[in-house]
């Protein structure tokens, strides 16, 4: 019980701080919140930066994603950022993952870099994207 109310405490400090990051830049960007409770049956485009503690059953796209210990999504996940603490049922293409150790992951995942904490669940396929060079080279072949 005491690892939880840690791991929310590290989680809402670290919100935080991307939060004031986020304000000190030229344009204020205020987060997206699915609270906890909250269903919702549909997709979301163009994003910019989303956290789900409630249930979101559709895709996702956008710039940064963070789903809650109490967040679940079923779909695709498209970011260029995720961070996982609750559950992902679906497959996902992202610049960077990082999976917390309450995190359960069920999919194929596309990535540039990865962290998983020890005591997460992942089951799927997982590959390195490839460098937008050797896709040049390819074409170039």
């Amino acid at each position: 019980m005491e690892r939880r109310f840690e791991q929310m405490r590290k989680f809402k400090k670290v919100l935080f701080l991307k939060m004031a990051k986020l304000m000190r830049s030229e344009k204020s960007v205020v987060p997206c919140i699915i609270s906890a409770g909250t269903k919702i049956v549909g997709n979301i485009t163009e994003g910019d930066v989303i956290h789900i503690d409630g249930r979101l059953e559709g895709d996702v796209t956008c710039r940064e994603l963070v789903v809650g210990s109490t967040g679940s999504v079923v779909g695709k996940v498209k970011a260029r950022s995720l961070e996982l603490y609750g559950a992902l049922n679906g497959s996902l293409a992202v610049e960077s993952l990082f999976i917390a150790g309450t995190a359960t992951f069920i999919g194929d995942s596309v990535y540039k870099t990865i962290a998983i904490e020890p005591g997460a669940v992942l089951e799927g396929k997982c590959a390195v994207s490839k460098s937008k060079a050797s896709d040049g080279e390819k074409a170039k072949a």
